[in-house]
């Protein structure tokens, strides 16, 4: 090992060359990967929804409809004209208005009210649209303007369109305020001016080549694409602080650079390697979700941390040689006074923290499963962003509607019928449009003109399109999804299909909740593994593990305290962030005491431990408290605001508890520890007297 680290050193210019090209490749190829912003892409083929979708698709040319444009000002016939030119537009491949419900030509009196207050009230016209998946952007775009101005739009496709719009640009503001305020942090925790700009430079490089390869999967969600470079520069960042410290330590010692560099990687290895690794395997378990978001973040994550090690372990040392001069010229004292004192304060405080750390663990368990949970990506967008205002606009004019489609076996128009009259029986539905509703079982199809049979009447199915009262996601919505499958099921057997958000979102619900307990044993496993091979302890690992897996139960346990809901993608996605990203913490504090106990007594180790880990614990802490904040701030995207107060909020936790309850863990189970660690060598108590 020590020979390939010589050579690396040795060809220096050629290394930092490589690493330039690589970056400059990824930030090239990064514009060829794109992003898909709709989590119903995600399930798995085989859900009943997506082969509900697919089927339609096929059957209908379109899918089930995802958007709602309210226009005021609008006459009977100004509505139907609007109707036939968006009808026009590419990209909208259904478009459905009072006339496929009513006979307009004739009496209006004659109408439902039901059914003309869902289509057409005090000359405001409201038009249900079915939008192409893979054109949502420019569809929508192309609707408002045909609308004109004072129109207003809600739906999934809308959502998904605001989505695409905005998530890009407000990362690049997130990435913009998160690399200066890191660049703060690292000068006030280091001792060299300079030391920052490597740190950066070495991550950086990293985060673009991670992005560039990315193109290997094509296309990235936009869960992954918001968050996966914040999170590689504040999980992978302390990988550079360890190693540039050991290098530090050994040139004050007097060793030459090259040497210094050498041994430092060497010492530095272990811990950057057992760090990086339970990082790796913290994200690689997501890539076993059936919840397809899963392994897309996991593979574009677990490849963003290896990418970051290779970096620091390869890179970083290079550019520290080169530039060692640099380094020493602008050497400044700390700037932060040292941790002497809260490390006795920590010793003094030992048996309470672990006290109370035993009171919060039960209860933070059991609250964080009782939360309630969010499946899927409706209504997105909260108070303060257009697209909030705009749907609350169009439920006060026209109320709150959700579409669901059946589609069953056609020919028996008299069991359609029988159907028919079971789903208006369902309190949520509102209207049910139909071939038997539209036209009665007893009309012949000939009798109805070609356009409305072409959207009620396939070569195989017939299509009913139902109307509840419901919001996309809430326990009514599932009711009518059950029960509408359970009429299905009745009247078809297995030959029915269902098709729409609410549909998409309950198949979400049963296959995020199967993911849950798979994604987090794997990973608390794999976590242990390599604990308990790189530190060759049986305890260590358990505790670790312990007091990590506690601070990510207090993270999910405040929605809970706080009458909130939870989305669950990110009460899953945060599992494997929180336990991979911040075990690292808790690595470098039990490593430190191992090393310490050898030759100090514990009370003194466990001084000497947390005096030595506080600040380079704080420094990455801060940098990944940091990341998720501004992202939980800045961004509109409510499945991206939670996801980053989540880490945000994790990563203050599992520092407290590193730093507060595990030394204190530690100093109570000294003895166990030295008993269950392979060749731990903690020097006796006594042998301070003797």
């Amino acid at each position: 090992m020590e020979r390939l680290f010589h050579g690396i050193l040795n060809h220096k210019k050629i290394v930092a060359l490589v690493f330039a090209v690589c970056a400059v490749a990824g930030a090239v190829l990064s514009l060829g990967v794109k992003v898909n912003y709709t989590f119903a892409d995600y399930l798995p083929e085989d859900t009943p929804s997506t082969i509900a979708l697919d089927t339609m698709q096929e059957e209908f040319g379109s899918g089930a409809p995802n958007a709602r444009l309210v226009i005021d000002h609008m006459s009977m016939p100004e509505a139907l004209a609007m109707k036939s030119t968006i009808q026009e537009l590419q990209g909208v491949l259904d478009i459905t208005w009072l006339d496929d419900a009513a006979d307009v030509n004739g009496p209006l009196e004659l109408i439902e009210p039901e059914v003309m207050e869902e289509y057409y009230k005090d000359e405001k016209a409201c038009f249900s649209l079915t939008i192409d998946p893979d054109q949502i952007l420019d569809t929508v775009e192309a609707v408002r303007e045909a609308a004109g101005e004072g129109a207003v739009m809600a739906g999934a496709a809308v959502d998904t369109a605001t989505a695409t719009a905005t998530t890009s640009t407000e990362v690049g503001k997130i990435m913009a305020l998160v690399i200066p305020l890191c660049f703060l942090i690292l000068l006030l925790t280091t001792t060299s001016w300079f030391e920052p700009v490597l740190f950066m430079i070495t991550i950086g490089a990293a985060i673009l080549i991670n992005m560039g390869t990315n193109l290997l999967f094509g296309e990235i969600s936009f869960v992954t694409r918001a968050a996966c470079s914040i999170l590689q520069l504040a999980v992978s960042m302390d990988y550079s602080i360890f190693l540039l410290h050991r290098f530090s330590a050994y040139r004050s010692e007097g060793m030459d650079v090259h040497d210094a560099m050498v041994k430092a990687i060497k010492k530095s290895f272990f811990t950057i390697t057992a760090s990086g690794l339970t990082t790796v395997i913290g994200f690689a378990a997501l890539i076993l979700m059936e919840f397809r978001i899963g392994p897309d973040m996991g593979m574009v994550m677990a490849k963003a941390i290896a990418l970051s090690m290779i970096s620091v372990l390869v890179l970083l040392p290079v550019l520290a040689l080169m530039s060692y001069k640099v380094i020493d010229k602008t050497w400044h004292k700390r700037l932060l006074p040292g941790f002497g004192g809260f490390a006795k304060l920590v010793l003094k405080m030992r048996s309470p923290a672990v006290i109370l750390f035993l009171i919060i663990m039960v209860p933070a368990f059991l609250a964080q499963g009782s939360n309630d949970f969010r499946y899927g990506a409706g209504e997105i967008f909260g108070p303060g962003t257009d697209a909030y205002a705009e749907r609350v606009q169009v439920e006060e004019d026209f109320g709150r509607t959700n579409q669901l489609v059946l589609m069953v076996p056609k020919g028996d128009t008299a069991k359609e019928q029988r159907l028919s009259q079971e789903i208006h029986q369902i309190p949520q539905v509102i209207n049910v449009l139909s071939y038997v509703d539209l036209a009665g079982p007893e009309v012949p199809p000939e009798y109805l003109d070609e356009g409305t049979m072409s959207k009620l009447v396939s070569a195989h199915y017939s299509r009913m399109v139902i109307s509840i009262s419901t919001k996309q996601e809430s326990h009514d919505a599932f009711q009518s999804v059950e029960r509408l499958r359970e009429l299905g099921q009745t009247y078809y057997k297995n030959a029915y299909l269902l098709a729409g958000e609410s549909a998409t979102t309950y198949d979400m619900k049963d296959v995020t909740i199967r993911d849950m307990a798979r994604v987090n044993q794997i990973a608390i496993g794999a976590i242990f593994l390599i604990l308990l091979l790189t530190m060759r302890s049986l305890s260590i690992p358990v505790i670790l593990v312990l007091v990590i897996e506690t601070s990510i139960w207090v993270n999910l346990s405040v929605p809970y305290f706080a009458g909130e809901s939870l989305q669950y993608i990110g009460y899953l996605i945060i599992s494997a962030i929180q336990l991979g990203a911040t075990v690292d913490y808790a690595i470098l504090m039990a490593g430190r005491y191992l090393e310490e106990r050898q030759s100090l007594p514990k009370g003194e180790a466990l001084v000497q431990t947390v005096k030595q880990t506080t600040l380079s614990i704080l420094t990455s802490a801060s940098i990944l408290t940091l990341g998720g904040t501004m992202l939980g701030i800045l961004s509109t995207n409510g499945v991206l605001k939670e996801l980053g107060t989540l880490v945000g909020r994790g990563a203050v936790l599992s520092a407290a508890l590193v730093l507060l309850v595990l030394p204190g863990v530690l100093y109570v189970f000294d003895k166990w520890i030295a008993k269950t660690t392979w060749k731990a060598n903690f020097m006796k108590e006594e042998k301070r007297h003797g």
